[in-house]
């Protein structure tokens, strides 16, 4: 795949029916570099007294959705282009279309693979409802309104990096079991060939 060539995924898909809400998660995951890095050094410098120099920014790919079935059809065009997500940050309450429970019903239903945020103020539904009709606790996580802008970037950051660790896990046992499949037909092979010698040996001593 082309995600697979060393390149971390920082597509990300923000699904909320507030435009004010799609400008704060701009602001927060694709501020110029300069300004992320003049973030940190003010951090560095109030935790240890001194400016610490940082490491490049990484560069978060936002696409935007007002509505679920929006979502959906960005998240099929995101597969046909062999250009998936590796996360998407869904809000709960979405009038008049899909609510994000059944907006991540759908996307799921055609990518499993991708690691979800549920964004709400509200709590229009328990865990143990969220969790039965969604039934890939280990992708999803729920985000509180208003959220931390540090608290959204380190989601980001660390959901977008889980994502591409388990492509490249998936990739890995892939090529093992092609290469399993390989010697296993290497080793058939070699027996035919041991066996047809075994049978020419018995002829000839007949």
């Amino acid at each position: 795949m082309k995600l697979l060539d060393g390149n971390p995924n920082h597509r990300i898909l923000v699904v909320d029916d507030n435009e004010a809400i799609h400008e704060d998660f701009k602001k927060i995951l694709a501020a110029p570099a300069s300004e992320a890095a003049s973030e940190v050094d003010h951090l560095a410098s109030a935790l240890f007294g001194e400016s610490k120099p940082t490491e490049p920014q990484l560069e978060f790919q936002l696409t935007h959705a007002l509505q679920g079935q929006e979502a959906l059809e960005l998240v099929h065009t995101s597969l046909t282009t062999d250009q998936p997500y590796a996360m998407a940050f869904v809000d709960v309450r979405m009038p008049p279309g899909w609510n994000g429970i059944e907006t991540v019903e759908k996307i799921w239903e055609h990518e499993r693979e991708i690691e979800i945020v549920l964004c709400t103020a509200y709590s229009d539904f328990s865990w143990e409802e969220i969790s039965q009709r969604l039934t890939q606790p280990e992708r999803l996580l729920i985000l509180r309104k208003p959220f931390d802008p540090l608290e959204v970037r380190q989601l980001a950051y660390g959901l977008t990096s889980k994502w591409f660790l388990r492509r490249q896990a998936a990739c890995r046992m892939q090529d093992l079991e092609i290469m399993v499949e390989e010697r296993v037909r290497e080793l058939e092979i070699m027996k035919r060939r041991l066996e047809e010698v075994g049978r020419q040996q018995l002829t000839g001593s007949e």
